[in-house]
């Protein structure tokens, strides 16, 4: 438990950000779970537009401190790959 004025204080502002951090990563789940689900629903179109849509989403979690920018990049990359398969 903090005992100091300042320990107390930083508990409260990590509690705030781990709320916000954690809004942040469900947020980009849901983008990536729309790109899953048009991939596996087999519809070409659907999934290039959730694609468009969850790229910038992934990449603002990158720049908020959220994921890794490699991290970031890969998960982009399978998701444009499968996108790209299933054109093929």
């Amino acid at each position: 438990m903090a005992n100091t004025v300042s320990a107390k204080k930083m508990t409260r502002k990590i509690a705030k950000r781990t709320a916000v951090n954690t809004t942040r990563r469900s947020r980009v789940r849901s983008f990536i779970r729309k790109v899953e689900e048009a991939i596996a629903s087999g519809d070409n179109a659907v999934a290039s537009e959730a694609l468009k849509s969850a790229q910038p989403e992934i990449m603002r979690a990158v720049t908020k401190g959220v994921i890794h920018k490699n991290t970031a990049s890969r998960k982009i990359s399978r998701l444009a790959s499968r996108v790209k398969a299933m054109a093929s």
